[in-house]
């Protein structure tokens, strides 16, 4: 997993300027590995349905993944004959690895792919990209398994499909519903900060963009489609299905230990309504109250568990204090992360000694509690001392509350304004480069001109004015 910095934060989402004629605002790119029979019809059919119902100006580019048949000579004529089309050939396979070069070299502000089956009908193309061309989203999806989609396919692509996003959601948290669709699309500034965090090269390439666009805040449109599965697909289900669960165990682990820098992408941009002023309510305090009640709610149910375990063999202070350490411990992690938002490693140590300290506070009112009450009769029952102790985490609660927020936690982005990040333009279409990170030049695309390109390998290019196709299928593809 890449933990390199991002290029830069992303500004507000805006609506896309129509641009001048000629320049293109969308780049569908058709990933291809022997592909020579199917490209042709696959570029003709994108390219009339392009010109026929898209309003602006658009380009499609076959990336070439080290084919080995005829397919780089069939490309090369498809760019001849159509002028909105171009071809990048790259000498290393991987569908991650073609989308990345392309998409990091393109200068349309939004970027596509597809399948080059066309598996995907074609109606869905404008509803898929509308909402970044308009500045709704940031990434947008095709969805086999929404319930206004209409799909045919054989039952095994169904359950191993369906088996895959039930993995998603179960150890990545995913609450997007189809990641293996080919037929998505996402705004160029949000990719040149995606891609340098992205590290796989293949099928598991757009699965892994989504998590972590996901879980850094970013919206993702899911557009219903209309799939028919292709009989002639070459993909080997295992091979695919086994690289997948690794990808997913290697992000579940970057995920868990903070190693991403997912927290400078986090509600990056300054229309979010979360971010306004509300007259007389602090900076996201409505939020944290309710993030603090879950987590208050889940922590007393169980420390009330390890108290009554830990009763069964010490006496009640010893039991209240060892249910209270080891809750306060999960307790503080998880308001460090659910309910204050502090990522990553850093500082969780002195978060978690200030937490002891606020642990300190509740002892003292539970044991106090428990005191008087023992004081009150020689032997309380049981469920008197659920109640007391109840009562007593209850105003412990409210104290550790208004602690956390003002000592431990507290909001240092209020200390003075955030710089504003510029918003894109048509002379300025993306965040501005840093020294670690410049921003790829976008493509040339002169007419017949053949250049090199480089995007962690080295990879040459056949190009031409604009627009390719959808993505092809791999020997070694599972979808």
């Amino acid at each position: 997993m890449r933990t390199d910095s991002s290029p830069g934060t992303l500004p507000a989402r805006e609506h896309l300027p129509a641009g001048d004629a000629g320049t293109p605002v969308l780049d569908v790119v058709i990933p291809v590995y022997n592909e020579e029979k199917d490209l042709p019809p696959c570029v003709r059919r994108l390219h009339e349905h392009l010109a026929r119902t898209f309003p602006y100006a658009f380009r499609i580019t076959i990336a070439d993944n080290a084919s080995t048949d005829t397919t780089p000579l069939v490309a090369a004529r498809l760019a001849a004959e159509i002028p909105e089309v171009g071809t990048v050939r790259l000498e290393q396979k991987g569908r991650g690895r073609a989308l990345r070069t392309v998409w990091s070299a393109s200068d349309a502000p939004v970027l596509a792919y597809m399948d080059v089956d066309l598996s995907t009908d074609l109606n869905a193309l404008l509803p898929l990209v509308a909402p970044l061309i308009s500045g709704h989203s940031d990434l947008a999806i095709g969805s086999r398994l929404a319930r206004a989609s209409r799909v045919v396919r054989g039952p095994k692509r169904e359950f191993v499909s369906r088996a895959y996003n039930l993995i998603l959601r179960g150890s990545l948290q995913a609450r997007f519903s189809d990641a293996q669709c080919g037929f998505k699309a996402i705004r160029r500034d949000v990719a040149q900060v995606l891609l340098p965090l992205v590290e796989d090269t293949g099928w598991f390439f757009d699965t892994e963009l989504l998590v972590l666009a996901e879980r850094a805040g970013l919206r993702i449109h899911e557009v219903p489609v209309d799939w028919v599965d292709d009989p002639d697909s070459t993909v080997h289900i295992v091979r695919t299905a086994t690289e997948d669960l690794k990808g997913v165990w290697r992000v579940g682990k970057a995920l868990a230990t903070g190693s991403l820098p997912l927290d400078r992408l986090t509600r990056p941009f300054g229309d979010d309504p979360r971010d306004r002023e509300l007259t007389g309510v602090p900076h996201g305090l409505a939020r944290q109250l309710v993030g603090f009640c879950v987590v208050g709610g889940l922590s007393t149910l169980f420390y009330l568990v390890l108290y009554s375990a830990f009763r069964q063999v010490a006496g009640p202070q010893t039991a209240n204090a060892l249910a209270l350490l080891v809750s306060a411990v999960a307790n503080t992690a998880a308001n460090r992360r659910l309910t204050f938002g502090v990522r990553g490693r850093g500082g969780a140590v002195r978060h978690q000694a200030q937490g002891l300290v606020v642990f300190g506070i509740g002892l003292a009112l539970t044991s106090g509690s428990l005191a008087a009450l023992t004081a009150a009769g020689d032997s309380p029952a049981h469920s008197t001392e659920l109640a007391v102790l109840i009562a007593a985490n209850l105003a412990a609660t409210v104290l550790r509350f208004l602690l956390f927020r003002a000592w431990v936690f507290p909001d240092r982005t209020q200390t003075g304004p955030a710089p504003t990040a510029p918003v894109p333009t048509a002379a300025h279409p993306g965040p501005a480069p840093t020294a670690t990170h410049p921003a790829p030049a976008p493509y040339a695309w002169p007419h017949q001109a053949t250049t090199r390109l480089h995007a962690a390998e080295t990879t040459s290019a056949t190009t031409r004015p604009r627009p390719a196709c959808p993505h092809s299928t791999d020997p070694g593809d599972t979808r």
